[in-house]
């Protein structure tokens, strides 16, 4: 068998040898004496799975760059020729050559035999996943790495449904994939096709169109709100604003230094709204307009998150607080409007706060629980479609800041998430209360549930290895307390039975007191990422915080 250097050093002479574009051959002559480098990028091929690829921009089958694109692409086609598939939709965000890579993969999906419509420029995730559905295409792809820092790029594929791959599907594709030679994928450039007629751009209606789907979504509108907003450089830079204003917020001042396109995020290094850091600018302006409001999306426009001024300060809301306002507003307002269905449904993911559940029980509302992925929420959406009850949908949301209100897509939406914070902050300000507010009011009716992330990175190859090492020993010895507290029920998402949910590498521990921990590898970082949950008073819960993380900083060193 191969040993790894000797697999590092044959990739690299391949490369070295087939490549011929300017700027993969100069990052291989740049790597040529640096073998922890060459390592990193030639050890393995950059993975394929249900969430598509995402890795680092640069030379090599580990990275991202127009090679490994045109691989992924014509395994993609062989995958489309064998199951009768004719049509793929295409559309990018604003990172580093993602308009290359899509026009790359359009250009090879053309030479296929394929037609292709694509955007003309940058769109928002939910945009792609309406765009598939409008078109009738069989397959979608989004060029983006969602909030991942600059030097990260990635292709996100859609079924017809525009939901994320299923994983029988993207499983059959890693098949084609792997068998495909990227130095013999020959296709001319998309201009090409598109002189030809085989490349077509998507139509400016249909943007507008799914503007129109946004806003049936809305109940209440935006008037007497004041907005700052900052797309982090991002594709949402056009539709977010616009949404607001069509919804009436009246005021919207967007940060100067984010507001338009740009894949180096110079004034954001890390462009998640999750993150505190992301959101610096957008809290400056705030506090020099006095917004009652802050939200920014990511670079793709799928995630949103927000801070809310709250007795002269700005506080930040966390992913299930957002998702359990919103589950508190729309059932709460849907029935005041005689508009709340029959046996509504909620779907979550299995690391989103059970909070959700005590106010859905008010509404006779049903939580379904998903695995993490946004994939299997809009799998549910499809699922009730098929049985004729998409009406019976509120909402799909999971604690990494993703919501979506509507079955028009099947992913998350950060321009409806947008509009319907908006509209929900203009409600409760209307009535003399903020956001946080009502998430205060909700804490003291169901108690003060408070939820953390904490991840853990393992770069490269041995931080692979390790990964793997770690998690296994895991399965092989539960703990019997985490931070002091018992653990009174162990589930692995790999071998459970209780629960009908596909096979999934997650462990979930119930602890003494209603508290859980849940521990997965993230599916597109190097990554082990741990959801904590306790629902104490403040105090209690902050001493539990600080033993859990002292404990899974040792476990995770």
């Amino acid at each position: 068998m191969e040993n790894m250097q000797d697999l590092v050093g044959r990739r690299y002479d391949e490369w070295s040898k087939k490549v011929t574009d300017p700027a993969v051959l100069a990052e291989l002559a740049d790597m040529r004496g640096d073998e922890k480098k060459k390592t990193d990028c030639f050890y393995k091929e950059l993975e394929f799975g249900t969430g598509g690829l995402r890795g680092t921009l640069g030379a090599g089958t580990n990275c991202l760059n127009i090679y490994t694109i045109k691989k992924v692409t014509q395994g993609i086609c062989g995958y489309m020729k064998d199951h009768g598939l004719k049509k793929a939709a295409l559309c990018c965000d604003s990172r580093i050559n993602s308009e290359l890579f899509k026009r790359t993969a359009a250009a090879v999906f053309a030479a296929a035999g394929f037609f292709v419509v694509m955007t003309g420029e940058l769109m928002p995730v939910p945009f792609l996943s309406y765009l598939t559905r409008e078109t009738g295409s069989d397959i979608g792809v989004m060029i983006t790495a969602s909030h991942n820092p600059k030097q990260y790029n990635g292709y996100k594929v859609y079924g017809a449904d525009g939901c994320q791959l299923t994983d029988a599907a993207a499983a059959e594709m890693t098949g084609y994939i792997a068998a495909v030679d990227p130095f013999e994928v020959k296709a001319d450039d998309a201009a090409a096709y598109l002189a030809a007629g085989k490349i077509e751009y998507a139509p400016d209606a249909l943007a507008e169109a799914f503007l129109t789907k946004v806003q049936a979504e809305n109940l209440d509108g935006g008037a007497g709100l004041s907005v700052v907003y900052s797309p982090l450089n991002g594709a949402g830079y056009r539709m977010v604003p616009e949404i607001l204003r069509r919804v009436g917020v009246e005021k919207i001042d967007i940060v100067p230094e984010q507001a338009y396109p740009d894949g180096n995020f110079t004034t954001c290094p890390y462009p998640n709204p999750e993150k505190p850091a992301a959101l610096e600018l957008g809290l400056r302006l705030a506090q020099k307009t006095g917004a009652d409001i802050l939200i920014a999306t990511d670079p793709d426009c799928d995630r949103m998150g927000c801070a809310v001024l709250d007795k002269g300060q700005y506080t930040l809301l966390s992913g299930n607080e957002v998702g359990v306002l919103l589950t508190d507003y729309l059932l709460s307002r849907r029935r005041a409007l005689g508009i709340l269905p029959d046996r509504p449904v909620l779907v979550k993911t299995i690391v989103t706060t059970d909070l959700a559940l005590k106010i859905a029980g008010e509404y006779g509302a049903e939580v379904i629980d998903v695995l993490t992925g946004f994939k299997y929420i809009g799998d549910v959406i499809g699922k009730l479609e098929q049985r004729g009850e998409a009406s019976r949908f509120v909402l799909g949301f999971e604690e990494s800041y993703g919501y979506s209100s509507g079955t028009y897509v099947r992913d998350k939406d950060g321009v409806d998430a947008a509009m319907l914070t908006a509209a929900m902050a203009a409600y409760y300000k209307r009535q003399g209360l903020t956001l946080k507010d009502r998430i205060d009011q909700i804490y003291e009716t169901y108690g003060h549930y408070e939820h953390r992330l904490l991840s853990f990175e393992f770069p490269g190859a041995a931080g692979s290895q390790k990964m793997r090492e770690l998690l296994k020993r895991l399965r092989e010895a539960a703990p019997a307390a985490v931070g002091g507290l018992a653990v009174t029920d162990v589930t692995d998402y790999l071998t459970q039975t209780k629960f009908e949910l596909p096979k999934a590498d997650v462990l979930s521990y119930t602890l003494a007191g209603g508290c859980k921990l849940i521990v997965r590898p993230s599916g597109t970082e190097p990554l082990i990422k741990t959801y904590l949950t306790v629902n104490k008073t403040p105090s209690e819960n902050a001493a539990i915080f600080k033993r859990i993380q002292a404990e899974l900083d040792r476990l995770f060193a």
